[in-house]
């Protein structure tokens, strides 16, 4: 298989996961980048309170999103650019729980979406005083962007994927996870349930 994935990056209003308020995509085939998308959305109702600390970070103002897509109108499009790949994003359970929680509040079904966290890769693969997505992607070769904007750090995300899988000899996520001692998380078996019913 080749190295295949998809990297995502969520950007949110406020602490709840639910709050998506930007995503950035990243394909990657055969480690190479062909692909890439981003766009504001709307929280879903009940989510929608921008909250300074969260501004303060990715710059994203509450006026921004007025005439972005809704979590339910843009869905379909972030599962279509996915497929069926697995996701990759740094600190992968933070980016996969809003995935998993707008999509619940909303009332939609979640893909069961495989994943590897780009986090946990970097700490197999560099030695580094710190591990935060700026330093990781830099011993990626990846340095120099506008980190919390959405599709820079899924890039950034992908570099740190595809350098680490180059010094692994890894030919794809599964064979880098299986090199680091790490793995391709499944969903949780209820995602899988709701996903049959």
């Amino acid at each position: 298989m080749p190295l295949d994935f998809t990297a995502i990056d969520f950007e949110t209003a406020n602490s709840s996961p639910a709050s998506a308020c930007s995503v950035g995509l990243v394909r990657v085939r055969d480690g190479e980048v062909v692909a890439t998308a981003n766009w504001l959305i709307q929280p879903p109702p009940g989510h929608d309170e921008f909250q300074e600390w969260n501004v303060r970070i990715h710059g994203i103002r509450p006026e921004q999103v007025l005439s972005a897509a809704t979590w339910v109108d843009q869905f379909d499009r972030l599962c279509g650019f996915a497929g069926a790949d697995v996701l990759v994003a740094h600190n992968a359970g933070f980016d996969l729980n809003v995935l998993r929680r707008a999509t619940e509040v909303t009332g939609q079904i979640c893909p069961p979406y495989r994943s590897l966290c780009s986090l946990q890769v970097a700490r197999k693969t560099y030695q580094l005083d710190s591990y935060r997505l700026p330093l990781a992607a830099a011993a990626a070769g990846y340095a120099e962007f506008s980190h919390h904007d959405a599709l820079a750090d899924a890039l950034a995300c992908a570099q740190i994927i595809v350098d680490a899988a180059a010094r692994a000899g890894a030919a794809d996520v599964f064979g880098l996870a299986d090199a680091l001692g790490l793995r391709v998380t499944e969903p949780a078996a209820p995602a899988l349930e709701r996903a049959v019913a």
